[in-house]
């Protein structure tokens, strides 16, 4: 019996022992570390042999260049979104443009030499190149005019970007180790670190720590490391200057709406009406063809009176008169554009204009690159020639960010928010400039990064009777009969002061104040109709112009002459001074 049990319990021994073997084995394997090599190729996602892998400020980003002919480049779209937006692509003429404080950088695709104004400079690479409709701008290029520094590391090719600077903490390799994956020893090798490696330090947990090598990102055990200390980065930024054609005084425009070249001569009227102003502002020109030619009704009559007068003449020119003009397309095609801007400089010198006042609007958003770089270019023969360049604006809005009012008043020297239309014809009923509505718009501008010295508070000198006229009965219609039905038909007239003080009174209507309008209000019946109107007077301007005051504000803008009662202008002078 005890024979034929050996056998067995041999057999139950070796089982325990192959189990032993299995389970210290398992446990050996999860103390072992791997070593199994992580392919940096797969690591950064590289699938082509011209692709760069993008390590921007120590951090692995997805952003792939292209290396070509020893040089490294990065896509348009990248450049200008996230690196210096002045770079200005033109898809319609395939020219790449770049506007500094004094002059035009122009470069073609594939082309070694390109322009700086007038002067060609030469590369032993083109600096910017077109691969399947996707534009491509060499780093050495973008470095001229951006504050960057980069490093090309191969095998496999990455760029080691930075575009902030400050304090970084770094360490050196204690004892020689690995750089993972992650923070788990199982996990692949990325780079074998040898004593005395110095590694910048990103994050630390409490047995690992995250850190960067060559633009290798992953993980060390903290036991293998030295004691973390600061390291300040140094860097030189580029900062160009800028110059502005500044009042010396705050000014004091007056738009002056001029349709026809017989109406030039009521300069005489209006300017002896408007006490202190010493800028004036004749809507002379517009955009009157696809070609970017204008129309113009200027006078140098006129301008010789206005300088007889001691007052400016800044010339206003228009986009919104001729309705068959395609803005979007003069303003997207280069070639265009400067016709554009060679006329507008050509007519201010020809009628000895002072300075240009851009007025465009009803801009789509998609123009609004362009519309920047027409600013830019402008803004250089202006100054050039010695026009002062201002432009006028909305009120801020989510919908006219695009009209870039930061960058305006780094090329311009004024921007003019237009505080007023806050209701307009076919909007609903209220206010033409409550003094909300002028508070938010100065502060919203204020807050884009437009110093206070160039901004031109825009004020109207017209109000808008608003009419409400009573449907005729409508039954039990489904229209009568939902929430939002208004039982009248609303219609509105744009009305000087006086005028609109006059059908008032005509009226017997009654003038209360509101506090929180910043204005009077009125309203009176005329048979079926009522009629509203928030008034615009001395009393509601006095208010706004304090908002001027208050910021420090370059000065004011007034629309328009003609339209004001002559207390007014006692008002200004009393606030602006």
């Amino acid at each position: 019996m005890k024979k034929k049990l050996g056998p067995v319990i041999a057999a139950v021994m070796l089982i325990i022992v192959i189990i032993l073997i299995l389970v210290i084995g398992k446990k050996v394997e999860q103390v072992l570390p791997s070593d199994e090599i992580q392919d940096l190729t797969e690591y950064y996602g590289l699938e082509e042999a011209d692709e760069v892998a993008v390590i921007w400020n120590d951090e692995l980003s997805g952003v792939k260049g292209k290396f070509s002919q020893g040089m490294i480049y990065l896509d348009f779209q990248t450049v200008h979104d996230q690196l210096n937006s002045r770079f200005y692509w033109d898809a319609n003429e395939q020219v790449l443009l770049y506007t500094t404080a004094k002059e035009i950088v122009r470069a073609t695709p594939g082309n070694t030499e390109y322009y700086i104004g007038n002067d060609i400079v030469s590369e032993s690479y083109p600096v910017v190149y077109d691969e399947e409709n996707t534009i491509y701008l060499a780093m050495d290029f973008i470095e001229q005019y951006t504050n960057l520094e980069y490093e090309l590391i191969e095998n496999p090719n990455r760029m080691i970007l930075r575009t902030q600077w400050g304090e970084r903490t770094f360490t050196k390799v204690k004892t020689p180790t690995q750089l993972r994956v992650s923070d788990s020893i199982k996990d692949p090798i990325l780079a074998e670190l040898p004593k005395g490696e110095e590694l910048i330090v990103l994050s630390e947990a409490e047995e690992w720590i995250q850190v960067a090598k060559d633009g290798i990102i992953g993980y060390v055990k903290k036991k293998m490391i030295d004691e973390t200390y600061p390291v300040t980065d140094t860097f030189e930024m580029k900062k160009e200057e800028f110059s502005h054609q500044l009042m010396e005084e705050p000014v004091k425009l007056l738009w002056h709406q001029v349709t026809q070249q017989e109406s030039n001569s009521r300069v005489v009227n209006v300017l002896s009406n408007a006490k202190g102003v010493n800028v004036i502002s004749p809507t002379w020109f517009y955009l009157n063809d696809n070609e970017g030619n204008l129309h113009c009704i200027a006078s140098k009559d006129y301008v010789a009176y206005a300088h007889e007068q001691g007052v400016k003449v800044w010339g206003l020119f228009s986009n919104l008169e001729n309705s068959e003009v395609d803005s979007t397309y003069v303003l997207t095609h280069t070639s265009v554009r400067e016709n554009l801007v060679n006329q507008m400089l050509s007519m201010a010198l020809q009628y000895n204009l002072d300075g240009i006042n851009v007025d465009f609007e009803a801009l789509s958003g998609d123009v609004g690159d362009s519309y920047i770089q027409f600013i830019r270019e402008l803004s250089l023969k202006c100054r050039d020639n010695g026009l002062v360049l201002s432009v006028d604006n909305y009120v801020p809005s989510a919908y006219t960010q695009f009209y870039n009012r930061e960058e305006q008043a780094v090329f311009a020297d004024y921007l003019i928010v237009m505080a007023y239309d806050e209701h307009y014809a076919g909007s609903d009923e209220g206010s033409v400039s409550s003094i909300g509505f002028v508070q938010d718009g100065v502060r919203n501008t204020l807050d884009a990064n437009v110093p206070a010295e160039q901004l031109l508070l825009g004020l109207p000198f017209y109000t808008r009777i608003w009419a409400e006229k009573p449907k005729e009965e409508t039954g039990d219609s489904a229209e009568a009969a939902a929430d939002d039905y208004v039982g009248y038909e609303l219609s509105s007239e744009a009305v000087g002061m006086a005028e609109a003080r006059n059908r008032i009174e005509a009226n017997g209507a009654d003038i209360v104040w509101l506090d929180d309008m910043g204005q009077n209000y009125s309203q009176y019946q005329q048979g079926d109709i009522t009629y509203k109107v928030w008034l615009e007077d001395a009393q509601s301007l006095e208010k706004k112009l304090r908002v001027a005051t208050e910021h420090q504000l370059g000065g004011v803008a007034f629309w328009k002459a003609g339209m004001e009662t002559s207390d007014v202008w006692d008002v200004i002078a009393n606030e602006i001074k």
